[in-house]
């Protein structure tokens, strides 16, 4: 019934979607829970509400009494969760439920286009661009930590001295899932695969070093991540984005995305 309903919607699902096929329902091995906001409607085959509990909170099927149920239940222990991140409709209204009690939000993002792209992109990809290697960690993460502050306005090295961040890029990388454009030594452009389901494929963290901004860099080598995700892995491409970054949005639709659904974001 889980897997019918991530099933039902592949690209707003993705991020869901790739831990469930990677770990199956297992709360220990998903690094998570999948809460159901009626038990009652998994044994008649529906499922009106469903959430995952994690890094993230990712609220992805829900009526008001659903969000509800699932804002008491998040209530009832301390935030862990860094963001409140999914399908707008679902987010806004479980972040109603939750702000007397979580807030305030350090941002909220209330208006972000899901885009996807199931075909070859239009614009020519950069051939310049490639996945990065493990040995070349040390000079990709200055690069992937600009574009972290930048993107999302917090240090991802505080709390820990970035050994976290540090071993979530390294995965990324060992997995074949961060690419960049090198020019003496130094990122100039970059992207990575941040969810990877069966179906989908969504790209974040694209970024151009300051210096090169207006050359191009960012559609061409975005083209040439789209093209790997669709030509070479059989994946539809998607990624979301701020609706107030009118650039980014343009670029985006150059090389051929459309919109199919609407994300929000709450950070903490």
């Amino acid at each position: 019934m889980v897997r019918a309903v991530l099933a039902a919607d592949p690209v707003a699902n993705c991020m869901v979607s790739a831990r469930v096929e990677a770990a199956g329902l297992d709360p220990w091995r998903l690094g998570g829970e999948l809460w159901a906001a009626d038990f009652r409607g998994v044994r008649s085959g529906r499922l009106p509400g469903l959430c995952f509990s994690g890094p993230n909170l990712i609220p992805l099927r829900g009526n008001a009494s659903a969000l509800r149920a699932f804002a008491d239940r998040a209530l009832r222990r301390q935030r862990v969760c860094s963001s409140l991140v999914g399908p707008a409709e679902q987010v806004l209204g479980l972040w109603e439920e939750l702000a007397a009690e979580w807030g305030p939000a350090r941002e909220v993002r209330p208006d972000q286009p899901l885009l996807a792209l199931d075909e070859l992109p239009a614009v020519p990809g950069d051939r310049l661009v490639r996945p990065v290697r493990t040995e070349e960690l040390d000079r990709y993460l200055p690069a992937a930590i600009a574009m972290f502050m930048e993107e999302v306005g917090a240090d991802p090295c505080a709390g820990d001295g970035g050994a976290s961040y540090r071993a979530r890029v390294a995965e990324l990388i060992a997995t074949g899932r961060a690419f960049a454009r090198f020019e003496g030594g130094e990122v100039v452009f970059k992207a990575e695969i941040g969810a990877l389901s069966r179906h989908v494929g969504q790209i974040q963290g694209v970024w151009v070093h300051p210096a090169w901004r207006g050359r191009g860099l960012g559609t061409a080598g975005t083209a040439t991540v789209v093209s790997r995700l669709v030509n070479d892995m059989g994946r539809t491409a998607s990624l979301y984005v701020n609706s107030f970054n009118a650039p980014a949005l343009a670029t985006y639709r150059r090389i051929g995305f459309r919109q199919v659904g609407r994300y929000a974001t709450v950070l903490f």
